[in-house]
């Protein structure tokens, strides 16, 4: 469970008892004889906005999955995409943000931050392929800032994964399909003593279709005890994730159109990386009274990273090339608590939550290198970070009227950076507070329908090293330091309806206002000033079950983003249109299948507007049979209409064989500006064999 969020139970428990009975056939756990159905629960009188909600592991095993941080895209209005490796962390789009990969959006695995702060490749880094897409339970996900319990890196959105207690049947899964592709899973739970024992590994093997092969290696481990009830009781798991992986990145276009490499070629063949990750997390549950609950849980993480990228190819160095080296090693450790106190407030009856959340990072090493072929030649810069958050927050909940209930909540955040540079002037220590009051008021005015008003403030934090830079460690020019802490102000307004049988539809308009987008630069090792910004934009999600085999969604999300207080204002990589799609059958016997859509439209390059990327457009199909009790045969094809669109486009200046003298010959180079992209993986088909036992 998730410590950090006392709903988080509550919401778990009343999702799963407002569940009627199991559809036949469908591929759904049993957790203490609870079944999760997923987004035709109605989630009316439980829900605090019309931009959240949980989806269940029955529609997230319905989904084809390319990749295991596709399932983010369960979050209305999401894309993920990849701009690299398998092994490297996605890049994620919501409400108008290119997040990179993560910065503005925050994720947790049972309470267990996801997101790393002063990342060697980015702040908030946001990798999630140690999750195990068959043992996730059911993902809780809410927009913008309304949230108490959810602080650093939020203001775009969050995700909370829940990983399975207890499986009803064993899983011995096998998959092999184009490009090299292969994987395998177990997973099995037991009866131990007063509790559950359950075990997962999966490994996988993918070379891509690109000309360089990536050589992917990934292996997961899960581990988890787990005993007492969703209400008392106790977790430990332990996790261990490896991967290992060669990449191919963006390319020029212009190199494509003209011949000199093929779109699926590369310029630096020696990039890759290589990534660690092992956790400990432990977790209490309790309800001394009716009236209270309480959950906790502790932490530890070790985490060790190491990527080699080549974006300008030979600009900078004509002889050795571009490529750069980024390290991190790290523990983190932390823990969360929430107390619940159901009362009465002015006659009324409320609910309050008071909750602490503590975590610090010690950075052995974060570090920025040039390097060619994976040899590195000179460090830009090289420091050990202690950082560390302290996170308090009060909110209660009041039921005004049978139709009226309402929600207000502060919290606050206290951060602490301390840095030790290989450059004196960038070393020292800071802190800062951020105070984050948020309000809702929820309007019930006909059974089946609810209204919502939500306003908040969150924020994000920069890279500690941004906020003690003053000298620019590539240049030896005076930086100007970050602020540490970067506020965002957001509201809602959104009406859910679940008045026709089998049909969910939740609409919201949104706006949010971020102070500052100042980060620092981890492939420049320095700060960059992109000012303060405003998006908005209107959402409307669909749901539909009209028999229990048969399944429909549609997702629209369109957003308008632009940085306030200048002339250009658009801001790069803003996707302005994302529209999910899909329908799934799962019949009670024999056959089950799901085809679904994902577009996501044009978006600005530059901050003009003059360049836009264009639109992309993939369906992926999956189909199966089950052959017998237990066993399932299931073919995917992914890209099933071999799009040739792009994953992700940018722009900037480039220097590679071929190009002219005049912008890539002697010194000073300027480099040929243009659009280097990552295109979509093409079509791919892989089959599959699962056997429960």
């Amino acid at each position: 469970m998730n410590p950090s969020h006392v709903s988080a139970a509550c919401r778990y428990l009343l999702f799963a008892l407002a569940s009627i009975a199991p559809q036949a056939g469908a591929h759904e756990e049993v957790s203490e004889e609870i079944v999760v159905r997923g987004r035709a629960t109605d989630l009316i009188g439980i829900e605090q906005s019309a931009s959240s909600g949980l989806v269940g592991a029955a529609d997230l095993a319905a989904r084809p999955i390319l990749r295991s941080g596709e399932l983010l895209e369960v979050v209305p209005g999401a894309a993920v995409t990849q701009h690299s490796g398998t092994g490297k962390a996605n890049q994620y789009f919501l409400r108008g943000f290119n997040l990179d990969h993560g910065t503005d959006f925050s994720a947790s695995l049972d309470g267990v931050p996801l997101n790393l702060r002063t990342h060697g490749h980015g702040q908030g880094y946001l990798d999630l392929n140690p999750i195990i897409p068959e043992l996730v339970d059911y993902i809780e996900y809410g927009k913008g800032p309304y949230e108490a319990s959810v602080g650093d890196f939020a203001a775009a959105g969050y995700a909370r994964y829940a990983l399975k207690r207890h499986l009803h049947d064993g899983l011995l899964r096998v998959q092999a399909g184009e490009f090299g592709y292969y994987r395998g899973v177990t997973a099995a739970s037991t009866a131990v003593a007063a509790g559950e024992l359950l075990g997962a590994v999966e490994a996988q093997y993918y070379d891509g279709p690109w000309e360089v092969d990536e050589n992917a290696r990934k292996l997961n481990g899960l581990l988890r005890y787990t005993s007492g009830t969703l209400e008392e009781g106790f977790d430990a798991s332990l996790t261990v994730y490896e991967a290992r992986w060669d990449s191919t990145d963006q390319v020029p276009l212009r190199a494509v159109r003209d011949g000199r490499i093929d779109r699926l070629g590369s310029i630096d063949p020696t990039l890759g990386g290589e990534s660690e990750r092992y956790s400990v997390n432990l977790a209490w549950r309790g309800a001394p009274a009716p009236d209270r609950r309480w959950q906790a849980n502790a932490y530890a993480v070790y985490s060790d990273f190491e990527l080699y990228s080549n974006f300008t190819y030979f600009l900078d160095d004509p002889v050795r090339g571009d490529q750069i080296a980024q390290f991190d090693r790290r523990w983190l450790a932390g823990m969360n608590s929430e107390f619940t106190q159901a009362h009465e407030l002015f006659g009324h009856a409320a609910e309050t939550r008071v909750g602490t959340q503590v975590r610090h990072d010690g950075i052995l090493d974060v570090a920025l290198a040039r390097s060619t072929a994976r040899r590195v030649h000179a460090f830009v810069r090289s420091d050990s970070v202690d950082e560390t958050s302290l996170g308090l927050y009060l909110a209660t909940r009041v039921e005004l009227a049978p139709w009226l209930r309402a929600e207000a909540a502060l919290r606050a955040d206290r951060y602490w950076f301390d840095v030790a540079a290989d450059l004196a002037a960038n070393s020292g220590a800071a802190a800062d507070t951020q105070l984050s009051p948020k309000a809702t008021l929820v309007f019930t005015p006909h059974a089946g329908h609810e209204l919502y008003l939500n306003y908040g403030r969150g924020f994000h934090s920069n890279d500690a090293r941004g906020v003690l830079t003053r000298i620019d460690p590539a240049s030896g020019t005076p930086s100007t330091p970050v602020d540490p802490l970067v506020s965002a102000w957001g509201g809602e307004a959104g009406w859910r309806t679940t008045a026709l049988p089998g049909l969910t539809t939740t609409v919201a308009g949104w706006y949010l206002e971020v102070d500052s987008e100042l980060l620092f630069v981890g492939d420049a090792g320095t700060t960059e000033a992109s000012g303060a910004s405003r998006r908005y934009g209107v959402e409307w999600t669909n749901f539909y079950r009209p028999r229990d085999w048969l399944t429909f969604d549609l997702d629209l999300a369109f957003t308008h983003a632009e940085f306030t207080g200048v002339v250009d204002d658009a801001i790069p990589n803003a996707v302005g249109r994302v529209i999910t799609a899909g329908v799934a059958l799962d019949f009670p016997q024999g056959f089950f299948g799901s085809l679904r859509l994902r577009h996501f439209g044009d978006t600005p390059l530059v901050e003009d507007g003059s360049v836009e990327a264009r639109d992309t457009t993939v369906v992926n199909l999956r189909a199966g049979y089950r052959v017998a009790r237990g066993v399932e045969l299931a073919l995917e094809v992914f890209n099933l209409f071999d799009s040739g669109d792009p994953d992700i486009s940018y722009w900037f200046a480039s220097c590679i064989p071929g190009d002219p003298a005049a912008a890539c010959g002697a010194a000073p180079r300027d480099g040929v500006e243009g659009v280097h992209a990552h295109p979509v993986e093409p079509r791919a088909v892989r089959g599959t064999l699962s056997w429960r036992f």
